[in-house]
Parts: C-alpha cells; sequence; structure tokens
C-alpha cells in the first residue's frame, strides 16, 4: 500500500539501474531500530554472507531517523535501576549482552558516537562502562566517547576485553560470568589515557 517515493524516502528500497526496486536489506538479518518511546524508525541490518562488501547497513537519515540522535536498545536499557550503561559499538554487541542478562547495554551502531547520543545517555544513566571494538576506530572512538560524555557529566570507566574483539565474541568465548568480572575490574579514562 506504499508508494515507490514512500519505500525510498523510509530507506527501504532503492532503484537498481534496471529502473526497478529492489530491497535495500535483502540477504541480512534485520534488527528494528526502536526509539525511546517504543515507535520503529529504522533498521540495522547484518549481513549473511560474510563476503557481501558491508558488514551492516543502517538506515540512512530519514524524516523519522536521524542516525545521530539514536541509541540502540535505550528503549529497554532505560528501565534499569542500577544508572549504569554498557555501550557497544553494534548491535550484535547489545543483543549478545542482553541475552547474557546485561539488560543495560545499548550501541551507537557504530564509531561515530554524538553529542547529541550522549545527551539522551546523561538522561538515563550517570555511568558508562565504554566496550567499542579493540581496533583502532574503536579506540578512537572510545577517547571521544570519554570527552563527550564527561561534557554532559556522565562518569566512563573503560573495558578491557584483553585479546577479544568485541563483547559479542568476548561473550561466546567466556560467559557472563567473566564478563562481570570486566565490568568491576574496568579501569577509569585516565588510566586508559595513559595505556
Amino acid at each position: 500500500g506504499f508508494t515507490e517515493k514512500e519505500l525510498a524516502a523510509a530507506f527501504l528500497c532503492r532503484t537498481g539501474k534496471n529502473g526497478k526496486l529492489y530491497d535495500v536489506f535483502r540477504n541480512r538479518v534485520l534488527f528494528p531500530l526502536i526509539d525511546i518511546n517504543g515507535a520503529v524508525l529504522g533498521f540495522s541490518a547484518r549481513r549473511l554472507n560474510e563476503e557481501d562488501e558491508r558488514k551492516y547497513v543502517n538506515t540512512s537519515d530519514t524524516p523519522a531517523f536521524k542516525k545521530s540522535k539514536f541509541v540502540f536498545a535505550m528503549n529497554i536499557a532505560k528501565n534499569r535501576d542500577d544508572d549504569s550503561l554498557i555501550m557497544c559499538e553494534g548491535c550484535m554487541d547489545a543483543v549478545a549482552l542482553h541475552q547474557a542478562g546485561f539488560g543495560n547495554a545499548v550501541a551507537t551502531l557504530g564509531t561515530a558516537i554524538t553529542g547529541e547520543q550522549a545527551r539522551l545517555i546523561a538522561r538515563h544513566a550517570k555511568l558508562v562502562y565504554l566496550s567499542y571494538d579493540s581496533d583502532g576506530a574503536g579506540k578512537n572512538a572510545t577517547l571521544k566517547g570519554i570527552r563527550l560524555l564527561e561534557e554532559v557529566g556522565v562518569a566512563c570507566r573503560i573495558l578491557n576485553l584483553g585479546d577479544v574483539k568485541d563483547p559479542d565474541e568476548y561473550i561466546k568465548k567466556y560467559g557472563a560470568e567473566a564478563f562481570k568480572r570486566v565490568l568491576k575490574d574496568s579501569g577509569g579514562q585516565i588510566d586508559y589515557r595513559l595505556k
């Protein structure tokens, strides 16, 4: 019942070289991007075929969705009582942590944390455990996250996952109890900067 123009504006379809519409999220697992009030604004889609060029395809900015203002799983994490969040890069990390019992996990859908995201987080947490990937982009995002979160009055602790790339992989390899120890042993931003 939607027009081609509406489907394109919602970033669900694009026009291919043959002039016909194609599904932007074809052959991918979709995660709904749900805002803090429970409305689905878009999707994050992970490739099923590891040979596909792009690992993730996220809804581009649309009239309803602005990635720079969105934090994945905040609609669930905001209901926690402990005033802390575990901030990851991607949906799979947050989902894995939720499945392991860490209902305060959220994700920024990549390493581009923004001031708008930091302000949203500040409304729901006093402490954030940063758990970005261990690669160069993740390290840069951690430093930027520390700066932006401190500007809005949120304390930061940084998780050391050792030789493991991300929280999803860590949970699969070591389990929830080990992750609890990582949270307990997390360091402050000064130690992280010195390292």
